[in-house]
């Protein structure tokens, strides 16, 4: 039997997450899988195969140990998917200027070098706006983003310098479609089209994860959004090539879907939302496997 590892975290409580849907199928591909903790130091990574990154949910509040340990687990013998590379370059949502440059959409955002308190008023200005997003460039879960009106950010100016004092930003006009309509996500393995999903935000929030209180409804995506999505994974490809997965993320914004977020380090893929997904999953996975081999 083949070992696996599914990179997570110390403890999933109070997260939902749903990789052990794929445990049956890689098993019966002649596969075993073994959740893993990134923090776990005594591991040995070339006792696996290959090491697939999903849950470590927690890696923002100390990026240097999560990137370091990504970095021995390729120097084992040991196959990381999605690379190192990829993690480097997605971790930090600068990256979007990238897919930007090569047409893809983007929810359209300003990348300040530092929190300034003074420049607040001028966001709204700048975006012909009353309501505001600022989140850090590195972050998972939504955690320190925050959701501001021209009649409640000097409110917030101390926790907003205290959640910024060592961080990068990025600002963006509130998307009110998100809680209008919500947040689609698109999966992709081996850079197949897997299966796609709508989020939804509980009522008065505008963050659409289940640990926020978020709902989850299974779709078919319409023609211009399946556009955007194919447009975005080809960018992706042109700089990383294909990849063992993406969840990208889009809004619906005036005529067209902007991208939110291409997620390729630690995305839920939501298994529980498509029964032939674990499925996929697997047989992605060990399609990529055999290919490795033959190199």
């Amino acid at each position: 039997m083949r070992k696996c590892a599914i990179l997570s975290m110390d403890s999933l409580v109070d997260f939902e997450a749903y990789d052990d849907l794929i445990d049956q199928p890689m098993l019966a591909l002649g596969w075993q899988t073994e959740v893993v903790s990134w923090r776990n130091s005594s591991v040995n990574w070339s006792d696996y195969e290959v090491v697939v990154i999903r849950s470590p949910w927690d890696y923002q509040d100390d990026m240097e140990s999560f990137v370091k340990v990504l970095t021995n687990i390729e120097q084992s013998s040991a196959r990381l998917e999605n690379s190192l590379n990829v993690v480097q370059w997605n971790i930090n949502k600068i990256y979007l200027t990238h897919l930007e440059a090569d047409d893809v959409t983007i929810v359209p955002t300003l990348w300040p070098d530092a929190f300034n308190a003074d420049d607040l008023a001028g966001y709204f200005t700048h975006f012909s706006t009353a309501q505001i997003v600022l989140k850090p460039r590195v972050s998972a879960n939504a955690d320190n983003t925050f959701w501001l009106t021209q009649d409640n950010y000097q409110s917030k100016i101390v926790e907003l310098s205290a959640a910024f004092a060592s961080r990068e930003m990025m600002v963006q006009p509130f998307m009110a479609d998100i809680c209008q309509e919500g947040e689609f996500s698109l999966f992709y393995f081996n850079g197949e089209f897997s299966h796609a999903i709508l989020k939804t935000p509980a009522k008065g929030d505008f963050r659409v994860q289940e640990e926020h209180g978020g709902g989850l409804l299974s779709v078919t995506p319409e023609p211009a959004l399946e556009a955007a999505a194919n447009k975005t994974m080809q960018a992706i490809s042109k700089l990383h090539g294909e990849l063992l997965y993406a969840r990208i993320d889009f809004v619906r914004h005036q005529d067209t879907f902007a991208l939110m977020e291409a997620e390729l380090i630690e995305p839920s893929l939501y298994f529980n939302m498509d029964a032939a997904s674990p499925q996929r999953f697997a047989d992605a996975l060990v399609a990529r496997m055999a290919t490795a081999e033959t190199k």
